[in-house]
């Protein structure tokens, strides 16, 4: 009997994918998969609600009533405000929830200060039309009367006195006289951030020019990322801009509320620990993965690929407790580039290698546009038709199919990697909506597991990831 799976992500109309046509096939619709969700494996963990295709009234409630207890006297009816977004809020279940907060908190501005010119800037990563398409994807450009605009790391930018010295932010970013930060807590890399200042992180990714983002990705290594966006946002020039920041707060079961503050650093504590409760269990039980192959079926570039609110990237981590500040030394962010050579050589002797349990990696589905060349030459890869195409044709990785074998179909890959691997356990990152699509046996594996690996965080492992972060 087909049991059933839970829906993916669906396929996105991009230039930074291939047309939702050639996608013939989904991992979901294999022999053999079937849905798990994170509630089935932790019951005590956050009800979503939200799910995509149910109306955003309840999103706009919370939103809503979640700015009611913030402080907006400082705006004045004359003011102009920057609200500020993040591309990744758009990659959230849909997108939409994240779209419906923005227009809420642009709706309660112009309610309760009488301000008119309301701006919306979304920022974006290295895809640098990527936001564009997100704001007209979801009729912000009508919702903002015209002023909202993608923002991206090569934009013009303006410079901010930190205790670090200038950096600088990317100018029409801070146009206005005040910003509002809306944003997101998922967890994302993890394996940058470990979960110190997870909320500061967009004033150096999101709003910064691509000098000052780069200091943590290629000048001053990974651990950067929890000071750089802190300094940025405790500088002068940002503290006498910032208003009040809004998250929509998400976690492995889905999106759970909203949360807004004026104190973002009482905020980032707030969700410190939610995230710590929420994601440290599912986190904990995939690191008991002991081999599985795993397809890549999802409209983001291969680390962003998603389920169960966890990353690709988080899961090639796994083996090492990044919540845990313990093991801090050396840098472990295995596809950080300047770790390695040309060839995908370590540079650091005692560097640990990707996560073992990965067997083989079958990309059905992702998105160019980013440097992706190290997961083909650190774990077997095998991809799919037109996908081939696309990364042969990448910017940023012409070498990636060097490293990779093509496959014309989904289920000739599977048939191979099978028969290499010799194991029947397989999970897709296909942005399955809280919970993952997998394999039966993988499946009657994580829910054996689960009761003990809930049990070891609740009594063991909260108790020190909060102590280490002066949370206990």
């Amino acid at each position: 009997m087909r049991i059933s799976v839970l829906r993916p992500a669906a396929p996105r109309k991009s230039q930074y994918n291939i047309s939702p046509e050639l996608l013939t096939k989904r991992a979901a619709e294999l022999p053999n998969m079937t849905g798990v969700l994170v509630t089935d494996l932790f019951p005590d963990l956050p009800k979503p609600i939200y799910t995509p295709g149910d109306a955003l009234t309840l999103v706009r409630e919370k939103v809503r009533a979640a700015l009611a207890s913030v402080d907006m006297s400082k705006i004045k009816p004359g003011d102009s405000v920057n609200i500020l977004a993040s591309h990744h809020g758009f990659t959230l279940y849909g997108g939409e929830p994240y779209a419906e907060m923005l227009r809420t908190i642009k709706d309660v501005i112009a309610e309760r200060t009488g301000a008119t010119d309301i701006r919306l800037r979304a920022g974006v990563g290295l895809r640098l039309r990527e936001t564009e398409e997100y704001i007209k994807t979801f009729g912000l450009d009508e919702y903002f009367e015209g002023k909202a605009v993608g923002v991206a790391p090569v934009d013009r930018g303006i410079p901010i006195e930190t205790v670090l010295g200038t950096v600088y932010g990317i100018r029409k970013v801070y146009d206005a006289k005040w910003i509002v930060h809306a944003h997101n807590n998922d967890i994302r890399e993890l394996h940058y951030h470990r979960q110190i200042g997870r909320l500061f992180k967009p004033f150096a990714m999101s709003y910064a020019t691509i000098e000052t983002r780069s200091l943590y990705h290629q000048g001053l290594g990974p651990r950067a990322a929890n000071m750089l966006p802190r300094v940025i946002f405790d500088s002068e020039f940002v503290q006498n801009k910032f208003a009040f920041s809004v998250f929509l707060v998400v976690g492995p079961t889905g999106i759970t509320g909203v949360d807004a503050d004026n104190d973002l650093i009482r905020q980032d504590a707030r969700l410190t620990r939610f995230n710590l409760t929420c994601y440290g269990k599912i986190i904990t039980l995939l690191s008991h993965i002991d081999e599985a192959i795993i397809i890549m079926d999802y409209p983001g570039p291969p680390p962003y690929t998603t389920a169960g609110g966890i990353l690709f990237g988080n899961f090639l981590n796994a083996t090492i407790d990044e919540f845990d500040l313990d093991k801090g030394m050396p840098p472990f962010t295995r596809y950080a580039d300047m770790l390695y050579d040309e060839e995908g050589r370590s540079l650091l002797k005692d560097l640990p290698p990707v996560n073992p349990a990965i067997k083989v990696l079958v990309i059905n589905y992702c998105s160019k546009g980013y440097p992706a060349t190290f997961f083909a030459q650190q774990i077997p890869t095998i991809v799919v038709g037109a996908q081939a195409e696309l990364l042969e044709n990448c910017e940023h990785n012409p070498e990636f199919m060097r490293y990779a074998l093509k496959a014309s179909h989904l289920e000739e890959a599977m048939t191979f990697a099978h028969r290499v691997t010799k194991t029947d356990k397989v999970l897709a990152f296909d942005g399955a909506m809280a919970g993952y699509n997998m394999s039966r046996s993988l499946a009657e594996s994580l829910k054996r597991q689960a009761p003990n690996v809930s049990a070891e965080v609740d009594s063991v492992l909260m108790d020190k990831w909060l102590k280490q972060r002066g949370l206990g």
